[in-house]
């Protein structure tokens, strides 16, 4: 007899249960597996599962649950701001204190029109660049990551949001120095993460996002040392910096800013549970 919608998602949150998995993900994996909007699920819970479909979704969750890969990595996308990102392997899973930094980013960008010259460093899927240029369709929007397998993705869901970015294979900002371009705005949600938390992380972390993507030598800094070194180079006069940041690294960072552009006005931000998790670097105000 083929199961119904509802017995799966019973076997599912039992079964990611006992593996001490969110039972969420049986119904997330199911939704995606079926095609449905989460109210077509809600409304067809009773239909029977076609065998090869069941079969699919049993073998997801089984996989998740005991090896810990991410559900993205088994649907193969993440919502961002509103929108549906493709994600690999070779790509960090987009989150949600990101999508916060889009939001204090596009506020400040509100209040300074005359800036309009963007990069995004470490792009990763793109999330960054290509929201903005989406949100902000006046800007002129640049992308770089040293991954090319990263701007391979970033470069897909581009095309497929039909976002006009610019994608530049870089180690951080050095393929804008070495041709001389400036900005306006650097933003970046780099790699912050010190090797010594390692061992600390969910499996579905360490095991599965690119390390080249969530590391980052001198305690989680020289990212962030580099680009604000870079930054000089680069960036106007006027201009504007904006970075994502580990819950432990604002007085860092703000100190490495401040020694590199004393002049500058330096904000830290929280996120929606009080955190500092943004550093903005303000040079008009």
């Amino acid at each position: 007899m083929k199961p119904t919608i509802q017995e799966a998602l019973n076997w599912a949150s039992l079964f990611l249960k006992r593996h001490n998995r969110e039972e969420k993900v049986g119904e997330l994996l199911l939704i995606h597996v079926l095609g449905l909007s989460r109210l077509e699920f809600l409304m067809r819970l009773q239909d029977p599962m076609a065998p090869e479909k069941y079969d699919m979704f049993k073998q997801m969750v089984e996989s998740h649950a005991t090896t810990g890969i991410p559900l993205q990595h088994l649907t193969g996308e993440e919502q961002f701001y509103d929108r549906t990102f493709t994600v690999t392997k070779d790509t960090l899973i987009p989150r949600q204190e990101t999508e916060e930094l889009i939001y204090y980013l596009l506020e400040d960008l509100n209040k300074r029109p005359h800036l309009t010259d963007v990069v995004d460093v470490g792009t990763g899927t793109g999330v960054l660049g290509i929201t903005l240029k989406l949100e902000r369709p006046n800007l002129n929007v640049s992308a770089v990551d040293i991954s090319d397998a990263a701007l391979g993705v970033a470069k897909a869901n581009a095309k497929r949001l039909a976002a006009d970015v610019t994608f530049w294979s870089s180690d951080f900002l050095s393929a804008l120095i070495e041709t001389g371009q400036s900005v306006d705005v650097i933003v970046s949600n780099p790699p912050y993460i010190p090797y010594s938390d390692l061992d600390s992380l969910s499996d579905t972390v360490k095991n599965f996002d690119p390390h080249l993507a969530l590391f980052s030598e001198e305690d989680g800094l020289y990212s962030y040392r580099t680009i604000i070194n870079e930054a000089k180079q680069v960036l106007r006069p006027h201009g504007l910096l904006a970075f994502e940041i580990g819950y432990n690294q604002q007085e860092a960072v703000t100190a490495l800013i401040r020694s590199a552009f004393p002049d500058a006005i330096v904000e830290t931000k929280q996120d929606m549970f009080g955190r500092d998790r943004m550093v903005f670097m303000y040079q008009d105000v």
